[in-house]
């Protein structure tokens, strides 16, 4: 056993964060949950929550300085766990009742509305999981739960990454059609569930993730 992983949950306004903070806690993290931008690149990982409207949760995330303590946290290889519109918000942009707002840009990709007869989509479903994949590695035909009107749809990198770096793995799900549930890449992850209320399946994958901090 090595020594016990620092992990910050970054607190910007977005959301009750007491069920995550709990769910790492119960891994074998220690957990902090702060809006302090040193903290957040200081620690061993770093996990960026999220509910609500995407323009509403970037407002939020710029005001904490998240953008730049992701980009910083990233440069150095240091690890960053997207959840729900803490996933999206990593995208290049979001669009919402016509609204259109910019997002992290760490990847290309929109965020929009499913394409699905009942929205939101909520409760439990399965995700199909890529080769090599780390975060669901010894959960096949498990299910997650999700709560989410919004989605990436299509994710160019998927399927284009060209030279020297190794294309992200990504994990897609489906409500009426399909879109991203997870992507695993380098030391950026993120799920559109939540993993803090997937039961034991959620607690193995942020275990997993926990073991690569």
């Amino acid at each position: 056993m090595g020594s016990v992983k620092k992990v910050v949950i970054l607190d910007y306004g977005s959301g009750n964060l007491r069920s995550a903070e709990r769910a790492l806690a119960r891994v074998g993290a220690d957990v902090t949950v702060t809006g302090d931008p040193h903290a957040a690149l200081a620690a061993d990982g770093l996990v960026v929550p999220g509910v609500g409207a995407f323009a509403a949760c970037m407002t939020g995330l710029r005001q904490a300085d998240g953008p730049q303590v992701i980009g910083r946290r990233l440069a150095g290889g240091r690890p960053v766990l997207g959840i729900c519109v803490g996933m999206q918000v990593l995208f290049e942009r979001g669009v919402e009742h016509g609204h259109d707002a910019e997002g992290c840009g760490e990847w290309p990709g929109v965020v929009e509305q499913l394409a699905a007869p009942v929205l939101p989509h909520m409760g439990w479903n399965t995700v199909q999981a890529p080769a090599g994949t780390v975060l669901f590695d010894g959960l096949d035909d498990e299910r997650f739960y999700f709560v989410h009107s919004y989605g990436v749809r299509e994710f160019p990198l998927a399927d284009t990454a060209g030279g020297r770096l190794a294309a992200p793995r990504v994990t897609w799900a489906e409500h009426g059609d399909r879109f991203v549930a997870a992507v695993e890449n380098g030391p950026l992850s993120a799920t559109q569930f939540h993993p803090e209320k997937s039961g034991d399946a959620g607690a193995q994958l942020l275990a997993n993730w926990l073991a690569t901090v």
